[in-house]
């Protein structure tokens, strides 16, 4: 009988021998974090202290591209911006063993970012602004563009095709899914010509640790090309006023070291809209993963497909509303 899946062979055994063809001796301890789309252990030394060793998911990114999502975090490390660069081992970053690629990571600890505070928000931003003044000095060869076509028009094809909305459920969730796109079209109609720059691409406050000197992005796993504004709408949340706030205390750290187009601003409806069709896409794709029913037994069911509809259809509705501006 064959495996259902490529990580049922990446065992703890496995994992451990893996590290240790790098010359790193463990300690026999072995911690699963929190990570569903690569599996990401923290690992004990007999000397020193504890590391943290991703594996890749096969067949996600090719070499490439995961070197220069490691090239663009060791960028960023060499002016001193607090990442988490994959240590450097043997003159190299990325690793093979048994069939898995991976890299070795010191550990960083901290805990979540208080998003409530003001002088939070200003610091997050001039963090994300000296990231995107790094960013907007070249675009990344490997690694895609966030846009229309790969957030919105290829996962909703990839779902109509591998039947995975229920056939009663369908005309309704075509027809909302090609209107939202239809509402994304046009506010980037409506933003204009943006710049395109190398981005962190997934931050969420789950993707900050905050420390005694502040905070530090960590996971750039998600990297890719996109608008600026792609990893600051995330750092938003409440009622309308409450996020015109926000943004307000963002912008006032970020300018501090990168210019800001505010016709950016008509974008982060259409690109929640994006995130949301390809949140379903990203959730179909792994069902084949043993660890993603486990997680998520919510997805995929008549209830989860009706409620897509109607967040569409909401969404749809807010990207014909005028953007937040800053007071």
């Amino acid at each position: 009988m064959t495996n259902p899946h490529p990580y049922a062979t990446l065992t703890p055994n496995c994992v451990l021998d893996a590290v240790e063809t790098l010359g790193l001796r463990c300690d026999g301890h072995l911690l699963a974090l929190n990570s569903y789309e690569n599996r990401v252990y923290q690992i004990g030394q007999d000397e020193g202290p504890p590391i943290v060793a991703k594996f890749y998911r096969p067949n996600r990114w090719n070499d490439a591209a995961i070197l220069e999502e490691h090239s663009f975090t060791a960028e960023l490390a060499e002016r001193e911006i607090p990442v988490v660069p994959p240590m450097v081992i043997a003159g190299r970053t990325l690793h093979e063993h048994a069939g898995f690629r991976f890299s070795v990571f010191p550990r960083r600890g901290g805990r979540a970012p208080e998003l409530d505070d003001p002088q939070t928000l200003e610091w997050l931003g001039r963090f994300m602004g000296r990231i995107h003044a790094v960013g907007a000095i070249r675009p990344f060869a490997e690694r895609p563009t966030l846009d229309l076509a790969t957030f919105g028009e290829e996962p909703r094809d990839w779902l109509l095709a591998n039947n995975f909305i229920p056939f009663e459920l369908l005309p309704a969730w075509q027809s909302v899914v090609n209107q939202a796109l239809d509402g994304v079209r046009h506010c980037f109609d409506r933003a204009g010509k943006v710049a395109s720059i190398r981005l962190h691409g997934d931050c969420h406050a789950g993707n900050v640790l905050w420390t005694p000197d502040g905070p530090h992005f960590v996971d750039f796993d998600d990297a890719r090309n996109g608008p600026a504004i792609q990893d600051l709408w995330m750092l938003l949340s409440g009622e309308r006023q409450d996020r015109v706030r926000q943004l307000a205390d963002v912008l006032a750290g970020y300018e501090d070291f990168c210019e800001f187009n505010p016709r950016e601003l008509h974008l982060i409806e259409a690109l929640r809209t994006l995130r949301l069709i390809h949140y379903s896409a990203w959730l179909a794709r792994r069902w084949d993963d043993p660890a993603f029913p486990a997680a998520f037994p919510w997805f995929n069911t008549h209830h989860y497909w009706q409620e897509r509809i109607l967040e569409l259809r909401e969404q749809i509705a807010l990207m014909d509303e005028a953007p937040l501006w800053p007071a």
